[in-house]
């Protein structure tokens, strides 16, 4: 939902929450560790651990070396996690990086953050989720041989459409969706572990003998490995989205990180051993919608549970992107670094209705011209890149601003590992495998200069713009939120 802040009075507290229906209801610190551990785990287990091991086993060549990246990319959220559970501690407002970076670099690289995220990273996190789900969802109907891309791009904008008409006209049956969805995830992953673990008692360990053989190196091959299970880890940092709804976000915020990091990381890991007990690595490579083969080699005649089950974890990862997704948008906004529109709501659902349509429609546009695995890795090397930023942020604040309160210290040590892997992350497929198309993402990312300096910097704002925005918010009955005055 899209939040209003509003100072009263009263109370210092942050406001108006619109997707309630009341004009005034304070936004109250409700999310304590357990809800913040499970905010972090269910948004992190998404699609990717479902459609990510056949590409990391793809680009490591090994079961043992993609076990590894495995390892090692949870490792590396943990890290990051920490090093953002420290900055969010300093400054406690929610928005993430967006407001990090804006209060630590100022509001240019702050408007490039938000420019991009709400036009390219956050439509194509989407497009890859959905995606995903598309490849379960027609699966079962097309048995021992790959889906038609038509039919899969077809039932992701299905996906995409669906999603927004839910969470358009009817914030609670949303919310309802991600509850019972985030269910239906785990007991997939459960059931795929415990299956694992039979197979592995059983003596299937053909896979793991001579585990490292065909192992493949290099710096470009090693960065695409990383991106690919790393997508798996994506939201390690969306507990910082809404530090100002934390009980005690100095305590909560490190010890949510502290827990369920490590606990995805190790059912990730099972998760994949499961996956090579039933099957050898060229098989895994084959397979063009890994947990539904192993589904048919370990279920039998109950596979069917496994499409069933990854299908509806991916439809509820996908409707928990929407459901936040305007929390950029209205911080943003509410800074003044996009478009009024965007910071709207529905007159009578009081949804963010604006910034989802306009996500929606972005997704849609990535969905039709690229695939799972393009998307991902350009998703990862944007992420990654500001990820850098925001990390070189904590270092320059535990460096010049060590008088800064702070109830919560990272050893300095970790933000620098941090940072380290995100140049790598960022520089690796550009020194050893380059593509033009990162060189057009970054040109996007500096084409929002266009934009900042005449409707940012100095408030330019033609007549024909306010027009438009008048017209779109007859058509979409829409009204603008009331903005924080400091």
């Amino acid at each position: 939902s899209i939040m209003r802040k509003r100072k009263t009075a009263d109370s210092p507290q942050p406001s108006t929450d619109l997707s309630e229906g009341k004009e005034k209801l304070r936004l109250k610190k409700e999310v304590g560790l357990i809800s913040g551990v499970s905010f972090i785990a269910g948004t992190m287990i998404g699609s990717g651990i479902f459609m990510s091991p056949e590409w990391v086993l793809h680009q490591m060549g090994s079961p043992a070396s993609s076990l590894l990246i495995w390892a090692a990319c949870g490792l590396l959220a943990t890290f990051g996690a920490l090093s953002y559970a420290e900055i969010g501690t300093i400054i406690k407002e929610s928005g993430g990086d967006y407001i990090y970076i804006l209060r630590i670099f100022g509001p240019f690289p702050a408007f490039l953050f938000a420019y991009t995220s709400v036009i390219l990273v956050r439509p194509a996190g989407l497009a890859a989720v959905c995606l995903s789900f598309a490849e379960y969802a027609v699966a079962p109907f097309y048995p021992g041989c790959s889906s038609p891309q038509v039919v899969i791009k077809c039932a992701a904008a299905t996906c995409i459409l669906l999603l927004t008409i839910i969470n358009c006209l009817n914030v609670r049956l949303a919310t309802s969706i991600m509850n019972i969805f985030t269910a239906a995830k785990l007991l997939a992953l459960l059931v795929i572990v415990v299956g694992g673990l039979v197979l592995l008692a059983k003596g299937q360990t053909q896979s793991f003998q001579n585990a490292f053989q065909n192992t493949t190196a290099g710096i470009g091959v090693v960065g695409a490995a990383f991106y690919q299970g790393l997508w798996s880890y994506d939201g390690w940092n969306n507990l910082n989205y809404i530090t100002e709804e934390l009980k005690k976000p100095e305590v909560t915020l490190p010890r949510a990180v502290m827990i369920a990091i490590p606990l995805v990381t190790g059912l990730y890991l099972l998760v994949n051993v499961s996956y090579l007990a039933a099957m050898t690595p060229s098989e895994l490579l084959s397979s063009g919608a890994v947990a539904v083969t192993w589904g048919d080699k370990v279920l039998g005649s109950w596979a069917w549970l496994i499409s069933l089950s990854v299908a509806l974890s991916t439809f509820g990862s996908a409707n928990g992107t929407f459901f936040s997704g305007g929390r950029v948008c209205y911080v943003a906004a509410r800074e003044g670094h996009m478009p009024d529109i965007l910071s709207m709501a529905h007159v009578r659902c009081l949804t963010p209705s604006p910034a989802l349509l306009f996500t929606s429609a972005v997704s849609l546009i990535m969905i039709i011209s690229g695939s799972f695995t393009s998307i991902v890795n350009f998703f990862s090397f944007i992420a990654w890149l500001f990820y850098g930023m925001t990390i070189s942020g904590l270092l320059y604040l535990k460096i010049k601003k060590p008088e800064l309160p702070r109830s919560y210290k990272v050893p300095i040590i970790i933000p620098i590992i941090v940072l380290m892997a995100a140049v790598y992350l960022v520089l690796a497929p550009i020194i050893d495998q380059p593509q033009i198309e990162i060189l057009y993402i970054v040109l996007f990312i500096f084409s929002g200069i266009i934009l900042y300096f005449p409707l940012v910097r100095f408030k330019w704002h033609p007549r024909f713009l306010q027009r438009v925005t008048l017209h779109l918010q007859l058509f979409l009955e829409v009204a603008p939120t009331t903005r924080d005055v400091d």
